[in-house]
């Protein structure tokens, strides 16, 4: 996958200063990720792959595609992948496009898994200590999990907190193990 990456980045970087100057980070993230969703159906992997079609005709169908999804922009940004063959790549650059969105805005998404529902007063409680423990804004979702047994397994970004008495008890078999 690094090379998928690599080659996704400068496209990446690319649209996200473009949108950057144009004041349309959220616009342009849209507009990713809805290319990115099409650009996964099968069928129009089949036609990023079709020899016989010169690479205009394949941009030009997959704006028809899009219909109003893709701004004049965007639609230029399409041709330019197309015309380099860089059309699969729209899954991988929309990812590096939120994430280079969330570093400029200091936020991250933040999954908190439980073994029972969360209040909403603990999600905020919980919300407002990860903001000050990582030092950005934190978007949090929750889902129960109810072989925890206990406590929480919180996952934001490369971040994982175990707090959950599976994993105590995983820890705790460990050490009587070593």
């Amino acid at each position: 996958m690094a090379e998928l990456s690599t080659l996704a980045r400068p496209y990446a970087r690319a649209a996200f200063e473009f949108a950057q100057e144009q004041g349309d980070l959220a616009g342009w993230e849209a507009m990713l990720n809805q290319a990115a969703a099409v650009a996964q159906e099968d069928v129009v992997v089949k036609l990023f792959s079709s020899p016989s079609l010169p690479s205009d005709q394949i941009a030009k169908q997959f704006i028809e595609l899009l219909d109003s999804e893709l701004s004049d922009k965007g639609q230029n940004f399409v041709s330019t992948l197309a015309a380099n063959k860089r059309l699969g790549l729209l899954p991988e650059i929309a990812a590096l496009f939120a994430v280079m969105k969330a570093n400029i805005e200091r936020a991250v998404d933040v999954n908190v898994n439980s073994a029972f529902e969360l209040t909403d007063d603990i999600k905020a409680k919980l919300e407002s200590a990860l903001a000050t423990n990582l030092d950005r804004q934190v978007r949090v979702t929750s889902d129960v999990d109810q072989s925890l047994i206990g406590g929480v397994v919180i996952r934001a970004g490369d971040t994982i907190i175990d707090g959950s008495v599976r994993g105590r008890l995983a820890k705790l078999a460990e050490a009587m193990n070593s």
